[in-house]
């Protein structure tokens, strides 16, 4: 019987969702991206290969596995040709593997020129941390009805005339209201089509070749980009992304029922990240050689895969966690990046926050409330030992399990696999989400 599988990012991205949709895709025969764009970014390692990957999903590099791109995706038709072509230079056959929904929205260029424009326009307090990579602009047209998407490329007179229509909006509030350069309709025009000719072979009704798998028996492993608190609905707005980052956006961005969703598992790292503006209650002093905090950074390489900016670290968050099993309905953790509190002497573990004279034990909704949180925090021994590649948890320091377990004791969930280094091989197993 087919067995599928989501997995999401439950705290604010990066949690290393890459690796393990790499790892398990050995046992799926399809791997489903469902939302948001490329302002994602999933780092592989396989052997002394790295790729790096926007939109693809990371079951690509497993020969055999079709792999999909959803309704749910906002698609940079042009980033995603580059992309390709880098993976099939490295020897990777993407074109005859890779299918694309009709419904995906486009991003145009004057969706990026929007996005970077409104962040330059805001002041700093106010600025979002976007990749200015145009998600956010794009989602409004889509929401607005006035989007563009794959499908409508199959139909140029209809595509430009529509074209001109949006530009003819989106040129004004440019010009007038941001005081930026127009965007030129007849190149966004002619790159379109050109970019058009590339992909339409790849563009099938995703949503009934997801059923045809599924009633064959084929396992299909849903991938989902950011984390679970940037989600538009349930994340710490106004600083979060653009699209629904929860388990059950699977179902609208891919085309599926819900009861086609069987196992969830949450990617959580050891410790907590966040990229960009926002409350971060357990945030840790990242620059201060000697602290905590610049080890998980440096250890950690804690560097935007898309910006390369600096990741804001912090202390494992439980009640952020505590948010995103509730919104999820995770079934089982995978906690990443074990390896990085190697050495630490002591380490913390945010339990609670106290806010206006009470104490939480759930991420409050909304940034106002977020940012007014004071972590509460227990202290746990550290371990000198490494944990760098560990495969049996009876393999790991005492320390390390123990840390281990009061996560698991405190977030009443079960920790089904912990990663212990990038590489496929660098994994503890302890109950398979396909089993």
């Amino acid at each position: 019987m087919a067995k599928n599988v989501v997995v999401v990012g439950t705290q604010w991205g990066d949690e290393g969702k890459g690796k393990i949709v790499d790892w398990l895709t050995d046992h799926a025969q399809g791997v489903v991206r469902f939302q948001g764009g490329h302002n994602a970014g999933h780092t592989l390692v396989v052997g002394d290969k790295v790729y790096k990957l926007n939109l693809v999903p990371s079951g690509i590099v497993h020969a055999g596995v079709t792999c999909y791109i959803g309704n749910g995706v906002v698609l940079d038709i042009h980033h995603l040709i580059s992309e390709i072509n880098e993976l099939e230079a490295g020897g990777i056959e993407v074109s005859s593997r890779l299918k694309i929904s009709p419904g995906c929205p486009l991003i145009l260029a004057y969706h990026s020129a929007l996005d970077r424009a409104r962040e330059a326009a805001k002041c700093a307090a106010t600025k979002i941390g976007t990749t200015g990579k145009g998600i956010g602009p794009t989602y409004e047209d889509k929401v607005a009805r006035r989007a563009l998407r794959v499908y409508d490329l199959f139909y140029p007179e209809r595509f430009a005339e529509k074209l001109k229509e949006n530009l003819d909006y989106h040129n004004f509030v440019l010009t007038k209201y941001l005081g930026a350069e127009a965007v030129d309709y007849e190149t966004v025009l002619a790159q379109a089509m050109a970019d058009a000719e590339i992909i339409k072979p790849m563009v099938v009704d995703v949503s009934a070749a997801l059923y045809a798998v599924n009633k064959a028996g084929g396992n299909l492993l849903f991938e989902g980009a950011q984390g679970a608190l940037l989600d538009i609905d349930h994340g710490t707005y106004p600083f979060v992304t653009s699209s629904n980052c929860v388990a059950g956006a699977a179902s609208a961005g891919a085309g599926v029922g819900a009861g086609m969703l069987h196992y969830v598992l949450g990617i959580t790292k050891a410790y907590c990240t966040r990229v960009g503006g926002g409350p971060f209650p357990s945030e840790l002093d990242i620059e201060t050689a000697g602290l905590p905090g610049h080890q998980m950074s440096q250890v950690g390489r804690e560097f935007g895969v898309v910006t390369g900016r600096k990741r804001r670290c912090g202390w494992f968050d439980v009640p952020a966690l505590k948010r995103s099993i509730q919104i999820n309905g995770v079934t089982g953790l995978c906690i990443t990046k074990l390896d990085v509190l190697d050495g630490m002497p002591e380490l913390k573990i945010c339990t609670g926050y106290t806010l206006n004279g009470k104490v939480v034990e759930l991420l409050p909704m909304g940034s106002d409330e977020v940012a007014d949180c004071q972590p509460i925090l227990e202290t746990m021994p550290g371990w000198t030992e490494s944990t760098v590649g560990a495969t049996e948890l009876e393999a790991l320091p005492a320390a390390a399990r123990a840390y281990l377990a009061r996560i698991e004791a405190l977030c009443e969930i079960p920790i089904d696999i912990v990663s212990t280094g990038p590489e496929r091989n660098e994994t503890i197993l302890r109950r398979h989400p396909f089993g």
